[in-house]
């Protein structure tokens, strides 16, 4: 399994999400470019600092593919996006919008519904029998949930930076959460069973309630 901790430890820094991850789920990093350029370090080629970061990335468990390109940035396919829900944590972020309309029009009302739909699913998987464990990061594999974690994909390097621009974050987050609840519903409908598809959604849920500000009802 791989998750963005492990290669920030292996590069010094958070890779950034590359692409839609629509079919493949590729970071790329700069690391090689900083570490050349870093004020009283020996100078080396940017080729060959990129050259030698690929070589500590590759062995992580979980990386399929990684590229020294030639401008020095390194880019990393991932064979499991969705191991990365495993390292979001529960955020304090900001919730700079008005209470009203309670419209799509009004961001904060996209965020606070997106949350609130998130909280609700853990409930309902609660009430229908969801197993609450078993997660199988792999069955996020439908284009709606890898375009959520596209977006979450950004949180290490966002945490991490000077001007992470939060608002329009939390809403590309919530705008992808509202498609993959409705295309895809991470709980069981009708007299169809829970399975562990189902125990996928519900678990990256809850990583986008605990991310996104809100209320757990609304």
């Amino acid at each position: 399994m791989v998750r963005p901790g492990r290669l920030a430890e292996a590069l010094g820094e958070p890779p950034a999400p590359d692409g839609t991850w629509e079919r493949e789920a590729v970071y790329v990093s700069a690391a090689a470019l900083r570490r050349a350029r870093r004020p009283g370090a020996r100078a080396a080629p940017v080729g060959r600092v990129a050259a030698e970061l690929a070589d500590r990335v590759r062995p992580v468990e979980g990386v399929s593919r990684v590229e020294a390109l030639a401008n020095g940035f390194l880019r990393i396919t991932v064979e499991t996006p969705g191991e990365l829900v495993a390292e979001v944590r529960p955020l304090s972020l900001p919730d700079p919008w008005p209470d009203l309309p309670r419209t799509w029009d009004n961001p904060g009302f996209v965020v606070r519904y997106a949350h609130a739909r998130a909280a609700a699913v853990q409930r309902w998987a609660r009430d229908l029998g969801v197993p609450a464990t078993g997660f199988r990061p792999e069955l996020l594999d439908d284009p709606p949930h890898r375009a959520v974690l596209r977006v979450l994909a950004e949180l290490p390097g966002r945490l991490a930076g000077r001007a992470p621009a939060w608002e329009a974050y939390l809403v590309r987050l919530a705008t992808a959460y509202h498609d993959a609840h409705e295309l895809a519903p991470a709980v069981p409908a009708g007299e169809e069973e829970p399975s562990p598809a189902h125990t996928a959604r519900v678990r990256l849920a809850r990583a986008v309630r605990d991310v996104l500000p809100g209320p757990e009802r609304l």
